[in-house]
């Protein structure tokens, strides 16, 4: 028994140990990938561009605010976070940082004064960026944002959330590897061009792969098997981009660099956070460089063979659409009324309009919030410079009721050669009490 009580003490005086090491050993930021000249400076516009691949602005400015500012809410499982000021204001936002203090920040997710950054914050993709890339985007910030004084928001979870001095103790399992881009020795530079894009600066694992038990990104590279096989962000479905099914596998690569550009294809449409992505980010990218995302995620694709479909069959949903009976089944009749006039009784709509909902992978999605996201509220395309038009789709939430919408989300998800599972109202009713944050 003594031996037992000795041997619980100690672990008590570990964990004690531990716990003071967390909160009081001064935290080692991450150096330098590589030691630039001297004379090192960014081509002109390299910044701005870095700025634009990095996705920094949809985050950093609350819609209809001033650019980087900050202020806008991030839902997350713990709560609300709210995005800081990265204007070069000295009082409110990032002034004063040096480029150590930069680099820490994008590789470590630490604040000057040791404070750590929650990870909506997706330093565990920013980490890969090149030395060359960081120094770009400090001068950027420092040199070409205009200062604005805004105090935001301060971020207040509840506990054990609050104790940010935990994030020290995930980040040793989240900061998997060593900081910087590693390209892959067996590709050309085509593939390593994207592979840099969507594994670092476009943080696409941070939406677009699963989280585990400890809300790590369940995969940060193409090595991993989860790794951008669907998750969850703000509340809304982020699609699979690697399974047989998912849209850049179906889509030739020229159709998914369109989206990438444009929000919008022969196919599809870009909603919810996809749509910020497009608007505030790739449609900056450069043809070449949005290619290089298209080819670099068709060549990581399941090897699975996509499912065979006969374009010109005629399914079973389309001949009951068409028939119109008066007795038809609530979901069709649902569909029919609010749906129809614009994706058609074949579920295939009008290219670059209204998206196919036939094999649509928001539609078909593990989660269903995307989807009854969609008709709760609306979407809207963004203008791009390739198609300034906006389209926006009309929010179902006044019109339908809970259980309407459960019906007509899980007709849309067993429609045509679709197959997902049901939702039921009370799955509609958790989204419509979140609102639209979109």
């Amino acid at each position: 028994m003594k031996m037992l009580l000795k041997i619980l003490a100690g672990l008590v005086v570990v964990g004690i140990a531990c716990l003071l090491a967390l909160i009081f050993v001064p935290v080692q930021r991450t150096g330098a990938t590589t030691q630039l000249a001297a004379d090192f400076k960014p081509a002109e516009g390299r910044g701005e561009y870095l700025m634009r691949a990095s996705d920094c602005m949809a985050c950093h400015t609350n819609e209809g605010g001033t650019p980087f500012a900050g202020g806008r809410a991030i839902q997350s499982p713990m709560g609300t976070i709210w995005t800081t000021n990265i204007t070069p204001d000295k009082e409110t936002g990032i002034g004063s940082y040096t480029l150590d203090d930069f680099r820490a920040v994008l590789y470590d997710g630490v604040t000057p004064n040791g404070t750590h950054l929650y990870p909506a914050m997706p330093y565990e993709n920013y980490r890969k960026l090149t030395e060359e890339d960081v120094v770009a985007l400090y001068g950027y910030f420092m040199n070409e944002v205009k200062p604005i004084s805004n105090k935001v928001e301060q971020t207040k979870l509840a506990f054990p959330f609050n104790m940010r001095f935990g994030l020290r103790a995930w980040n040793w399992v989240a900061l998997r590897g060593e900081a910087g881009f590693a390209p892959n020795a067996s590709e050309d530079g085509v593939f390593n061009r994207g592979k840099y894009l969507v594994e670092g600066p476009g943080h696409c694992a941070a939406c677009h792969s699963p989280r585990t038990v400890l809300m790590t990104q369940d995969g940060i590279n193409e090595t991993a098997r989860n790794f951008l096989t669907g998750g969850e962000i703000d509340n809304y479905t982020a699609p699979d981009l690697r399974g047989p099914n998912s849209g850049p596998q179906k889509w030739t690569v020229e159709e998914t660099a369109a989206y990438l550009a444009t929000a919008r294809n022969a196919h599809s449409t870009a909603t919810g956070e996809m749509m910020l992505v497009v608007r505030d980010s790739t449609q900056y990218l450069t043809p070449d460089d949005n290619m290089a995302i298209a080819s670099y995620l068709k060549k990581i694709g399941s090897s699975e063979p996509v499912s065979a479909k006969n374009a010109d069959a005629v399914t079973q949903t389309e001949q009951l659409l068409t028939s119109a009976k008066p007795d038809m089944p609530l979901g069709p009749r649902l569909y029919l009324d609010n749906c129809g006039g614009c994706h058609l009784v074949n579920g295939k709509g009008a290219p670059e309009i209204f998206p196919e909902l036939d094999g649509n992978s928001l539609v078909t999605a593990k989660s269903s919030k995307g989807l009854v996201s969609v008709i709760l509220h609306g979407a809207e395309l963004p203008s791009t410079e390739k198609r300034p038009m906006k389209v926006r789709m009309q929010g179902y939430e006044d019109r339908l009721s809970d259980e309407e919408i459960a019906t007509l989300a899980t007709f849309l998800r067993n429609a045509w050669t679709n197959k997902a599972s049901d939702v039921t109202a009370q799955d509609v009713e958790a989204i419509r009490k979140l609102g639209n944050s979109h």
